[in-house]
């Protein structure tokens, strides 16, 4: 079956910035049925240059990003849960971004669009959750900026959320993690088809996003990965070329990952994207991030991996420490994995497991005695 896109419209979005967004777009997919009371329903939220096709097969024959974990008798169960995820404010498929057409000018925002956050994200998806008739949400989940959403509800909306299931992810971004994000901006912002954000009428600035892809796409991946996938091997020659072409097999990779990215992919919305997850900070105002927490009223199953280095274990171990010193229900796994930040969405068996059986205990325990 054929998974398509949803669209909802709401008059105004407020921001954290101090601006309020008008006519704001959210385009989601769903799978599964909401069950009589509405009350099996998880929000599944997306990383930094997902969208809202996690599930299902496309037009275009394309397989969700996550279609290994949703569906029928995977992790999250499509015979037995309402799966829900909406692409993110800010971004590039179908939910109002700096590509989108501003209604006071009918012209695309390019970098007149206002900065975003987290919690901006959040506060959309909850109007899209409340949309659809939904009161209370069995879980929210995700991996790397998904997670950090996760968290965002836990915090912001704890009556909304019986369960909260953040993976690979972090409270707050380091310093060696803002310095990844600047490097893919600057190469983009120095792209000669930039022109300020304004290039909606002419050529991308493909140069420039290409090469912040293949930045990133290096902190996705583990030191073991890339030697096992690559090693020193010699892309289509015998012996070096003595220039600056493609001499081995993961440049060819590197750039292969970058053209492809520059087809998909939006470069205001990396701008935009990346600046939020950089200004994400759950202990902002509140001297801990215990006390940070302390709102959330909900499970946490929270999930780390060996090899991630971009989002390394120490991070979420963090996380369920400062769950843990004010008394909230959770549950720290940290899997085995040579995969990298990637694990997440490749390295799904014992993940799945994991989830799977969380799920099942939340759901039986929310139908025997409902929590108010």
């Amino acid at each position: 079956m054929i998974s398509e896109p949803s669209f909802v419209r709401f008059a105004e979005l407020p921001l954290d910035c101090g601006e309020t967004l008008k006519d704001v777009q959210a385009a989601y997919e769903s799978w599964g049925e909401l069950d009589e009371g509405k009350a099996n329903a998880i929000l599944v939220l997306h990383a930094f240059t997902g969208d809202a096709h996690a599930a299902g097969i496309d037009h275009e024959g394309r397989p969700g990003w996550w279609a290994n974990m949703i569906g029928p008798g995977k992790a999250f169960d499509t015979d037995k849960y309402f799966v829900l995820c909406v692409n993110v404010l800010g971004g590039c498929k179908g939910t109002t971004g700096p590509s989108s057409i501003d209604p006071t000018t009918g012209k695309p925002y390019g970098l007149r669009f206002p900065g975003i956050t987290i919690s901006d994200m959040v506060r959309l998806q909850e109007l899209v959750v409340e949309h659809l008739g939904i009161r209370k949400l069995l879980a929210v989940t995700g991996g790397s900026m998904g997670g950090m959403q996760a968290l965002q509800w836990a915090v912001d909306y704890p009556a909304m959320v019986e369960a909260c299931i953040p993976i690979a992810t972090t409270a707050r971004h380091s310093a060696q993690q803002i310095a990844f994000n600047e490097t893919g901006r600057q190469a983009i912002v120095a792209d000669p088809d930039f022109n300020g954000g304004d290039y909606y009428e002419g050529n991308p600035p493909a140069r420039g996003l290409s090469v912040a892809r293949m930045v990133g796409h290096i902190t996705y991946m583990s030191d073991e990965s890339m030697r096992e996938k690559f090693g020193r091997r010699l892309r289509d020659r015998e012996s070096f070329s003595f220039g600056f072409g493609i001499d081995f097999e993961v440049e060819s990779y590197l750039r292969y990952r970058g053209a492809q990215f520059v087809n998909r992919f939006d470069a205001n919305s990396y701008l935009y994207i990346t600046k939020a997850m950089d200004y994400f900070d759950l202990t902002a105002g509140t001297g801990s991030l215990a006390a940070a927490m302390e709102p959330a009223d909900c499970r946490f199953l929270v999930i780390s991996f060996t090899s991630d280095w971009l989002y390394p274990s120490y991070q979420s171990l963090e996380i369920a420490n400062s769950l843990r010193s004010r008394n909230h229900d959770v549950t720290y796994c940290e899997l085995s994995s040579s995969y990298g930040h990637d694990a997440f969405l490749v390295d799904v068996g014992e993940q799945t497991e994991i989830v799977r059986g969380f799920l099942a205990r939340v759901y039986k325990e929310k139908r025997a005695t409902p929590r108010r």
